[in-house]
């Protein structure tokens, strides 16, 4: 495009005197007038026209011809390239028009465009983009605005300096349905149940009515479906049977012809939490290292502690009434009998059978175990002896016994070390201060309990290479043993300690069946919009891994071992949904939220938001539709047409861009019409006429 040179004359005053200075001379020579007509002098049209040339010399009369640069008026093309564009030929259509307008050739008007993108989490932001784009535009020379757009933009003016052309790539206004979460708690207690609150709603219809039958899916179980009244709210329980992420989705039936069912599913990510644990430690006999286990448990203030020390054991019985001592009956019956499934993990520390406990008691606690309860032991010179625990009912669930042969307590400096499993089990794998290429930054320990027939898993080993932690399953429950009862110097930070809290807690997590200690674990997390896979395995770290997508479709892919017992993979996972993940044998879900949730929460292509807006600036709303043909063309494309100001902007087949006439001044050629030696003569002229006519 050319810009235009004009020639342009007008007629402009370059005042000799101020303005205010000229008007009160002006007032003056009204006055002197105005006496003179009052008086009936003669001469009073000399003097008047003397007094007019005189003021019209001051006031500077010019005759200015400018030569103008016309510049050319600039439409702004926005196109927009959100989500909810991408959804059937939105995208297509919008690259269509955005050719078709480029090919029109709309004379002398210049065409910007600009793609709004994907936003972070605010929706569809047009006019910001177009705030930005109109910061380089001078708005003399802004003729027009053109979104191709499907309606669905979340920052929406009060009004705009321009007219507003919308294009939306539909046939019409739609409908689509959705599945709204009013209410859902971000976590959980296990073994109760939550509520969560959803909703289907049905949006573009004038009056939705009726029902939808609503899926709801946990981890993969089976589903469960209800009917659902269509814009009203309803309650969901969610059990909560295990502690970590519970995958919640819920889905909706399909509308029929609605735009999308990308938002016909929503998923709720709740955390199961344990309530408070209940411990029971019992500890056998006063000894230095009780205040470890103590301290341990007590710093923890979801840990509700029962702990019983046997100060008075059978064989010191004096014959002293009970109700003369000062110490408390240890409650056996209640502990072991009544209350004995109340408590999440009973410790047994240097515990020996003395008859404190009949058999029928150890039995219990040989079944609570096997029944999914959690048994730790530690365990010094009486589990080798004759009054050790192993040799009663509950060493049936006891991941080893004591050595035969007599012997049993070993004395000598040894360094705790991590097994070759132990490497591979969670409750070991990167203990502080552990490096497999050298030996352990941890203090030495000096007695250890020997052990014979070993039927767990051993975890860290002591003098001689001997078990030093066993850990087993026992049925539904879980058993460890502790062959040492000097874990208490690591406490105390004899010879540099150790990482004492961290084992221990690693270890009491393991027995109360914490998710992210299981030896056997296949994890999936999303964040970022990428899908992390984690497998943990005491068995091969190579192993294939089939990912399912919201959609179905299914992925094969090969984990990579990072260390010992651990294999990782990712990929990237942008679709919201439930992705699941399984190795032939677990499966484990993750939750994608939309990276833009506000931006799918209508996915209709309508002119709600933007027809007001449009109308209100004098543009027009336009419906396009894929055309006939091989060519793709377009139906419902309107024409461009060159309006001039103040003229309509818009019709039913065509959109204006208003003539704007904004230039530059490229020349200025000034003619002096009074100039001094033309008025001087001529004011003395009409004054000496004026004098004479007064004095004849």
């Amino acid at each position: 495009m050319t810009p235009l040179d004009q020639a342009i004359a007008g007629l402009r005053f370059d005042p000799v005197l101020p303005l205010w200075l000229l008007a009160g001379l002006g007032l003056v020579c009204v006055l002197a007038l105005g006496v003179a007509v009052w008086r009936r002098a003669r001469g009073v049209v000399w003097r008047g026209l003397a007094f007019g040339v005189l003021l019209l010399w001051l006031a500077g009369p010019r005759l200015v011809e400018e030569t103008r640069q016309t510049r050319p008026d600039i439409a702004l093309l926005v196109i927009d390239d959100t989500a909810s564009m991408q959804i059937g030929d939105r995208a297509r259509i919008a690259a269509a028009a955005r050719e078709a307008l480029a090919a029109q050739g709309i004379g002398d008007v210049e065409l910007r465009s600009i793609i709004v993108p994907e936003g972070e989490t605010g929706g569809t932001r047009l006019f910001g983009a177009i705030d930005k784009a109109l910061a380089d535009i001078p708005r003399a020379r802004l003729s027009a605005i053109i979104a191709v757009t499907d309606g669905q933009v979340h920052d929406v003016p009060a009004s705009l300096p321009a007219p507003l052309h919308v294009l939306i790539p539909a046939r019409g206004e739609e409908t689509d349905r959705r599945v709204r979460i009013v209410s859902a708690p971000s976590y959980g207690v296990v073994g109760r149940k939550v509520e969560l609150r959803a909703a289907i709603d049905d949006l573009g219809m004038a009056n939705p009515s009726g029902g939808a039958r609503l899926t709801v899916r946990r981890d993969g179980e089976a589903p469960e479906t209800v009917a659902v009244p269509i814009g009203r709210e309803m309650p969901i329980s969610v059990p909560i049977p295990r502690a970590g992420p519970i995958v919640v989705e819920l889905s909706a039936e399909a509308l029929p012809g609605e735009a999308s069912q990308l938002n016909n599913r929503a998923v709720v990510t709740i955390n199961g939490v344990r309530d408070r644990l209940r411990v029971l430690l019992v500890s056998g006999e006063p000894h230095v290292g009780e205040r470890t286990w103590r301290r341990l448990l007590k710093a923890d203030p979801a840990v509700d502690l029962v702990h019983f020390t046997i100060l008075r054991p059978p064989e010191k019985d004096d014959g002293t009434p009970i109700n003369e001592l000062s110490l408390i009956a240890f409650p056996v019956r209640e502990l072991f009998q009544v209350k004995l499934h109340d408590f999440d993990l009973i410790i047994m520390d240097r515990f020996s059978n003395k008859g404190l406990l009949p058999p029928q008691y150890l039995r219990n606690i040989a079944e609570y175990v096997r029944g999914g309860g959690a048994l730790l032991m530690s365990a010094g010179g009486e589990f080798a002896g004759s009054l050790s625990l192993a040799q009663t009912p509950l060493g049936a669930v006891l991941p080893a016994r004591p050595a035969g042969g007599g012997s049993g307590v070993a004395e000598g400096a040894f360094r705790p070390e991590v097994a070759r499993l132990g490497l591979r089990h969670p409750v070991t794998a990167d203990l502080p201060g552990w490096r497999a290429d050298a030996p352990a930054d941890w203090g030495q320990w000096y007695r250890t309990t020997l052990s014979g027939a070993v039927r767990g898993d051993v975890l860290m080993t002591g003098l001689d290479n001997r078990p030093l932690l066993v850990v087993e399953r026992v049925g539904e429950g879980r058993a460890a043993l502790l062959l040492s009862d000097q874990i208490w110097l690591w406490s105390r930070g004899h010879d540099s300690g150790g990482p004492q809290a961290e084992l221990l807690r690693r270890v009491a997590h393991w027995l109360m069946k914490e998710p992210e200690l299981d030896e056997e674990r296949l994890t999936a997390s999303i964040a970022q919009g990428r899908l992390a896979i984690q497998r943990r395995s005491l068995g091969d770290d190579a192993a294939e891994v089939t990912v399912t997508d919201p959609d179905g479709g299914t992925t094969r892919l090969t984990l990579v071992p990072q260390q010992p017992g651990l294999a990782v993979a990712s990929l990237p996972a942008a679709r919201p949904g439930v992705w699941q993940v399984g190795d032939g044998t677990r499966s484990a879900f993750a939750a994608a939220g939309a990276a833009n949730p506000q931006e799918l929460e209508d996915l209709r292509a309508t002119a709600e938001k933007l027809g007001p807006l449009a109308r209100a600036s004098g543009g027009s709303v336009h419906w396009l539709v894929p055309g006939g043909g091989v060519s793709g063309g377009l139906g419902g494309m309107p024409a461009v047409r060159r309006t001039d100001p103040g003229r309509e902007a818009s019709g039913a087949s065509w959109i204006g861009l208003p003539r704007r006439g904004d230039h530059v001044v490229t020349g200025v050629a000034a003619l002096p019409l009074l100039p001094p030696g033309l008025a001087l003569p001529l004011i003395l002229g009409l004054m000496v006429l004026a004098w004479r006519k007064e004095g004849a």
